[in-house]
């Protein structure tokens, strides 16, 4: 079983866009049994008490679009012990990747914790769309690391 947690600042629109398209991806390849796949936020910003907003309107008709759904999800707050419940821990940019450092007490050189488009061999973020509106971009930045992670998941024999 291989468990993945995408991470996002909110856990609103970029990490359960992950989630949701990579969930696709095994799906589709008929080994999404082997997989834990969820998402998760560095801030409370999103999350009231103990009930987190849903995906963000404009993130659930890209997903929409591109004939995925993400009904159902709330957004959730990382915890420390999510490094020991995951085996990958997957920012969507370096802000993120900080965080999940600090929230866990881990460092990314100990082989957990990755931003996503490094798996796409691209050092840059994947384009925050709160702030961007650009929508389509963040899916496609996402989308790409997605399937370079999924490739680098093949190419290491983990499946």
């Amino acid at each position: 079983m291989i468990k993945v947690l995408f991470v996002c600042h909110g856990n609103i629109c970029r990490s359960p866009m992950a989630e949701f398209i990579f969930k696709d991806i095994v799906q589709k390849e008929g080994i999404a049994s082997r997989f834990v796949i969820a998402s998760a936020a560095t801030s409370t910003e999103e999350i009231w008490g103990d009930v987190g907003n849903p995906v963000y309107p404009p993130a659930r008709k890209v997903l929409a679009k591109h004939g995925l759904t993400c009904d159902g999800k709330y957004a959730v707050q990382l915890t420390a012990e999510d490094y020991d419940r995951y085996d990958y821990l997957v920012g969507m940019d370096d802000a993120n990747i900080r965080n999940i450092e600090r929230m866990t007490g881990h460092s990314a050189s100990e082989g957990k914790i990755y931003k996503l488009l490094t798996f796409a061999g691209q050092q840059r973020d994947v384009s925050d769309p709160w702030y961007t509106r650009n929508f389509e971009q963040a899916y496609k930045d996402i989308y790409t690391g997605c399937v370079a992670f999924f490739e680098e998941l093949l190419a290491s024999g983990r499946i």
